[in-house]
């Protein structure tokens, strides 16, 4: 395993993390705690020491999963990443929570599911602007900061494009950017990393493989069940995908490699990006995506340098 520095933080992550929506339930799978922690064994294993939930992830049970986990574990070894701003009702049913009150009260939610003291990175969840322009909100997750809950502030962007949170990071003493960005949705390319560079932002790179689509394993007409997000995808948008997806394994991946493997290289290796954090429903699934690292020879800006 590899690691790259989190922007301006101190902290040592993997290049590849563990994304953990699919502990929530939206992904087709319900999860025993035996299965979430052989998913997270495997990921130690490996040298994998970042995790990235969320509060909406179910009513905090992806963070149960892990805080559980943890209780068992040696937690220092580990980097939690989650998120606030959005309340769970039912599968693929939110509202929104932004308001300071209600983040302190997400904030005590999450550290007692996850059974911590501190979150590692703590990321406003891809709410609208007029949410984000609060200053009130930050003052009190700066209280927070400095009273040790929260080591580190970050901001999850709800659009790749959206420029206006991403430039306002260091005002707001965010520390790190969470983006779509995969070889299908280049968009951050073109404003949200150049100034994430800037600002020396870390960049985690969210759905690398486009939701499973770019892990090769779909065809054009693939059907998901109800109980799967990508249930509630566009058919005409997911047929169109699928269908670059096979021209790019045609003409863009080596023979004989795997694809997940190469997308998840291809994200890594732009400079802007310091980690992928791929979703994985079982411990087989982590070994593929940790063997991107294979194919990256870090010479990276934020390359960890012991």
């Amino acid at each position: 395993m590899k690691y790259r520095r989190l922007g301006k933080t101190d902290l040592k992550v993997s290049i590849v993390g563990v994304g953990t929506w699919q502990f929530g339930g939206e992904w087709g799978l319900t999860y025993t705690q035996a299965e979430a922690d052989a998913i997270l064994d495997q990921a130690a294993d490996l040298g994998i020491n970042l995790i990235d939930t969320a509060e909406c992830y179910g009513d905090h049970l992806s963070e149960s999963f892990i805080g559980n986990y943890l209780s068992r574990r040696n937690r220092e070894n580990w980097v939690v990443a989650t998120k606030f701003g959005h309340h769970f009702h039912d599968l693929f049913t939110r509202t929104d929570e932004f308001n300071s009150e209600s983040v302190i009260k997400q904030l005590d939610a999450s550290l007692k599911a996850l059974q911590t003291d501190y979150i590692d990175l703590y990321q406003f969840h891809s709410g609208p602007d007029s949410l984000f322009d609060n200053d009130d909100l930050w003052t009190t997750l700066d209280k927070q900061v400095q009273a040790g809950k929260i080591r580190h502030l970050g901001t999850s962007i709800g659009s790749n494009a959206n420029i206006h949170q991403t430039e306002a990071s260091t005002k707001v003493n965010s520390k790190a950017i969470q983006v779509v960005y995969n070889r299908l949705d280049r968009a951050p390319e073109e404003l949200v990393f150049p100034s994430c560079v800037n600002q020396d932002l870390g960049v985690l790179a969210r759905v690398p493989l486009a939701s499973g689509y770019l892990s090769g394993k779909y065809k054009p007409g693939a059907v998901f069940g109800n109980n799967d997000v990508r249930h509630r995808h566009d058919a005409e948008n997911v047929r169109q995908k699928l269908e670059e997806v096979q021209r790019i394994q045609k003409e863009e991946v080596p023979e004989g490699m795997d694809m997940a493997k190469w997308a998840l290289a291809w994200c890594l290796k732009h400079d802007a990006v310091t980690s992928v954090i791929p979703g994985c429903k079982n411990p087989e699934q982590v070994i593929a995506n940790a063997s991107a690292t294979d194919l990256i020879s870090d010479n990276h800006p934020q390359a960890w340098k012991a």
